[in-house]
């Protein structure tokens, strides 16, 4: 089994490991543990520790103000490795004797939010142009131009990506990231899922520059070319982290784009053991995704495509499948209806693992858009809503970035200005509603009114 090792070695090696200048190995951090094949090819990550804003506050709680440290004597440095089966013995022989050993965590695999497929596009996404309001938003300044959006996924096509949309595409290769292994260059990998997620979120930020980070082209044995491991996805959030950080305040904007997610329980721990992954806000990965939103990125996570009506053959979980990072209380799960706003039958439902309260959002889905796995097939699963709604912030922290209006701000905005749809109010198959544009520029011109 697939493991993270969770360590607290010394101050000065914490802070080696999380000094973006500096590159520590696994041999660095520990010479070996007990049980444990640890993988030299993986580059330590430094994680950090939520502490309470209040000093009564529960730190492991997903829905109070957090301040995550990455201080040396207070952060920990997290090792991949692989395990017996048989985890009860390995976890005995870990923690008892090695004071420097917090704690060891699945390290699932994750996989692309892809479609039970079958049904031909609704529309198209010059539909999608039109229902997010994109001359508008064009008119009001809000083009993505200067906004960074990373998206996480199979790796971009950056040429085929500007053929479709008739337009040049503009991918930062100097910020771009891939696991180690991974062969091909930013913005030229094979046309696939990730690409099609580029061309969804150029949409309504025809101007963002992209990041590329393959995360899913990671390989591990047995495995498939659209997915990969937790692991790598821990990695890829500490190098945006370094994005991020490194831009002006009071400019900063970072949006990132996430259509995976882990659908089978078989390669985590089951829930309430303390290395479980999917309803566990301590899992390093959950941690890495609360730091990274409250230092100034807006995170969407696709809701997945496990809905009762249509689930995907790989879903395994009997209920709430929306599970882990996917769940978390700082990014925005996004569910998908089609341009008629018909909700798709694939589009997970809530309640969430981490937070009950998902999804967030739908944004449209099953549309002719990217032709990225052919000219018949649809941009399609809650894989295309996602990198539509980050399209949709994108555009939005054009003239917003997080020191004007916050992450939590605008996921609050996007929420409440949502056209309501199903049940009167908050509902486990719209969340609060379809993204509605209209009512957020009219929101964003009230909150500059009263600024002014």
């Amino acid at each position: 089994m697939r493991v993270l090792i969770q360590l607290r070695p010394s101050p000065d090696l914490v802070a080696a490991v999380a000094d973006p200048s500096m590159t520590a190995t696994t041999s660095d951090v520990s010479d070996g543990l007990p049980g444990v094949v640890l993988d030299q090819s993986f580059t330590p990550v430094a994680v950090p520790r939520p502490v309470p804003a209040s000093p009564t506050g529960d730190p492991l709680s997903l829905n109070q103000p957090l301040v995550y440290s990455m201080a040396p004597d207070q952060a920990s440095v997290v090792l991949r490795g692989e395990v017996s089966d048989d985890e009860v013995n390995v976890r005995m022989s870990l923690l008892p004797g090695r004071r420097d050993v917090v704690a060891v965590y699945a390290d699932p695999v994750i996989e692309t939010s892809l479609t039970c497929g079958g049904d031909p596009p609704v529309g198209d996404w010059r539909d999608v142009e039109r229902l997010m309001r994109v001359a508008e938003l064009r008119a009001e300044g809000l083009d993505g131009s200067g906004v960074t959006l990373a998206v996480t996924d199979t790796g971009i096509n950056a040429a085929h990506v500007a053929r479709q949309l008739g337009r040049a595409t503009t991918v930062d290769r100097d910020r771009s990231w891939s696991p180690d292994g991974v062969p091909g260059q930013p913005g030229e990998f094979a046309v696939d899922h990730g690409t099609m997620c580029a061309f969804d979120a150029l949409i309504a930020a025809p101007r963002a520059s992209l990041i590329d980070i393959p995360v899913l082209l990671s390989e591990r044995p047995g495995g498939s070319a659209l997915d990969g491991l937790l692991s790598d996805a821990v990695a890829a959030f500490a190098h945006l982290r370094t994005v991020l950080d490194a831009q002006p305040a009071a400019t900063r904007s970072l949006v990132v784009s996430n259509s995976w997610g882990s659908f089978s329980p078989r390669w985590d721990f089951p829930p309430g053991h303390p290395g479980n992954y999917s309803d566990n806000p301590a899992h390093p990965f959950n941690l890495i995704v609360g730091s990274l939103a409250e230092a100034g990125a807006d995170l969407l996570f696709a809701a997945g495509n496990c809905g009762r009506d249509c689930p995907d053959g790989r879903c395994a979980y009997p209920d709430r499948p929306i599970t882990g990072a996917n769940s978390h209380a700082k990014v925005l799960s996004v569910g998908g209806v089609d341009v008629n706003g018909h909700r798709v039958g694939y589009s997970s439902q809530g309640p969430g693992r981490l937070t009950a309260r998902k999804p967030d959002i739908c944004a449209y889905t099953h549309f002719a858009g990217s032709c990225a796995f052919g000219a018949d097939s649809p941009d399609s699963g809650t894989s295309a809503a996602c990198p539509v709604a980050a399209g949709l912030v994108a555009a939005i922290r054009t003239q917003w970035p997080a020191s004007r209006l916050s992450p939590g701000q605008l996921r609050t905005l996007l929420r409440r200005s949502a056209d309501d749809r199903g049940e009167l109010g908050y509902d486990y198959d719209y969340g609060y509603g379809i993204v509605d544009v209209a009512g957020i520029i009219g929101a964003l011109r009230s909150r500059a009114d009263r600024a002014a």
